[in-house]
């Protein structure tokens, strides 16, 4: 989508509006029930949401990076979960068959994807391996033409709507990332089975839970790439999948903010307006330093991207910053709001919830603080890869 600043503030316009108008009613509902109505994914991909960055002869927006990172913000001011849907074609599912994908592959599962036609899921964590694509325990063997594999995988997203999977298995652990390849599995595909997480702590309309692979048997077409190309497939979605989570993160954090301003504004205590209490005011400072500084950080990852620069510490650098802001302003909006926060009448308790995993998604913060030191000291170059950059502990959802 080769669009002018215009073009673009229109479509994030339009996308504020059908989020206000046709969602924010209803996520109270669909968390409690674990479930996103179809009907909300399917007017999202009639408008356009699902084709992020991708081009738009393989079906997507073409969108750069910095209006894509706005979007995913502007749609989880209202849920960050449908904010991990627009991102998700862009990602681990989408970025790993654009790069590695057969014109075939392009067409049959890329396509229909960027247009919200289908949806898929990516499965890389595993039970014991957490995201350590080197590590995994899910392997293969050829049969012929065939390949059969086996393992299982945990921590997957979308089992409910996902019409392909996107998953990892190494023909010898001894080998390492080298010896990692990536299959695209069909929903329906024999010996394939999924079990669903239910009532978690947080992200909850999003279903998540574990893929058991047993015996599954796959032709030549389920093939990404090369064999052995599986550990770079997967490398190739981390930092577009790192700029989702900041920009989701940053969309928390705003929407606890508004809350948070009109509440104080309302609340009387002691014969005043809370809002005038210097305690509150503090608190709504931090709030809003942090989420310009998470804004901006994420805004200038966008455009080392756009620009083709490798973003990888930036892109450590976003996730785990402006997760980190969104939690600390879930708990100050919990805090104003005392025991009102609590009641299923605000939203401020979902966003504390959901903050806490935001923290730990794509990476925990604590693994991104070592990334980080390590690239800055030397230690580690910031066009390295390896399998410590993907401890992504997908839980419970897949970029």
């Amino acid at each position: 989508m080769s669009a002018t600043l215009d073009e673009r503030r229109a479509f994030l316009s339009m996308a504020a509006d059908f989020m206000r108008t046709k969602v924010a009613h209803r996520v109270a509902d669909y968390d409690r029930d674990e479930s996103i109505p179809r009907d909300i994914l399917d007017s999202m991909a009639d408008l356009g949401f699902f084709g992020g960055v991708l081009p738009p002869e393989m079906g997507g927006l073409g969108l750069d990076f910095v209006t894509f990172a706005e979007l995913i913000e502007e749609v989880s001011k209202t849920c960050h979960i449908l904010g991990t849907f627009v991102s998700m074609p862009s990602g681990l599912v989408g970025s790993a068959i654009e790069s590695f994908g057969t014109d075939e592959q392009k067409k049959q599962w890329l396509q229909p994807l960027a247009e919200g036609r289908m949806f898929g899921g990516a499965g890389v964590t595993e039970p014991r391996s957490g995201s350590d694509v080197a590590g995994m325990t899910t392997t293969y063997v050829r049969d012929g033409d065939e390949f059969v594999i086996n393992g299982s995988k945990a921590w997957i997203s979308n089992l409910d709507v996902a019409d392909f999977i996107v998953t990892f298995a190494t023909v010898d652990r001894t080998l390492r990332h080298r010896g990692v390849s990536a299959f695209i599995i069909p929903r329906d595909t024999p010996g394939m089975t999924f079990h669903p997480y239910k009532d978690k702590l947080g992200f909850r309309p999003i279903t998540t839970g574990e893929i058991s692979l047993v015996d599954v048997r796959v032709g030549q077409e389920a093939l990404l790439g090369e064999e052995g190309d599986g550990f770079p497939a997967a490398m190739t979605a981390v930092e577009r999948g790192r700029l989702g989570v900041a920009a989701r993160s940053v969309g928390v954090a705003q929407a606890c903010l508004d809350d948070t301003v009109a509440y104080a504004r309302d609340r009387e205590v002691f014969g005043r307006n809370i809002a005038e209490f210097q305690i509150v005011q503090s608190k709504i400072t931090d709030m809003v330093v942090g989420i310009e500084t998470a804004r901006l950080l994420v805004r200038e990852t966008a455009r080392a991207m756009d620009e083709g620069r490798r973003a990888r510490q930036l892109t450590s650098m976003a996730k785990m910053y402006a997760s980190d802001v969104a939690q600390r302003c879930a708990t100050d909006a919990m805090q104003v709001f005392g025991a009102a926060g609590v009641s299923p009448e605000y939203r401020v308790g979902r966003f504390y919830r959901d903050a806490k995993i935001l923290q730990i998604v794509e990476g925990s913060n604590d693994v991104h603080r070592a990334l980080i030191g390590e690239m800055q000291l030397g230690l580690r170059s910031t066009g390295e890869k390896s399998s410590a950059d993907l401890q992504q502990g997908h839980a419970p959802v897949a970029t």
